[in-house]
């Protein structure tokens, strides 16, 4: 007899979608124009890509259940950072754009608390 092995997100790449969506839409009321979500190269991904006004803004997007191994916004490491920087360079180099880039962060806790944290890095 022949099993096919079914495919099923982990609850944790659920979350993380649902997340990504909630602060898509958040930033879309606050007046951003989407660019592009999930761009995914070598280097790295890029969450969400935005136009705020003028400037071009990266996005990244944590969620965390809990703080019990550190906050959402504490999990965005340097070395984080720098493979976000780095995807960037990717992206950037495929859409040429003049515009300004700014690097953001949407922290997002399991008490539905959303920090929209521009400027970050």
């Amino acid at each position: 007899m022949l099993f096919t092995k079914l495919k099923t997100k982990a609850a944790h790449l659920i979350r993380g979608e649902s997340a990504e969506e909630q602060a898509h839409n958040f930033l879309i009321g606050k007046g951003l124009k989407p660019v592009c979500r999930n761009f995914r190269c070598k280097q790295g991904e890029l969450d969400l890509i935005m136009i705020d006004r003028q400037t071009l803004v990266i996005i990244e997007v944590r969620f965390r259940k809990t703080d019990k191994y550190g906050s959402a916004v504490e999990s965005i490491t340097r070395a984080k950072q720098s493979r976000i920087i780095a995807a960037t360079h990717v992206y950037l180099a495929s859409q040429k754009t003049d515009r300004p880039i700014r690097f953001d962060v949407i922290a997002m806790s399991g008490n539905g608390r959303m920090d929209w944290i521009q400027n970050a890095f």
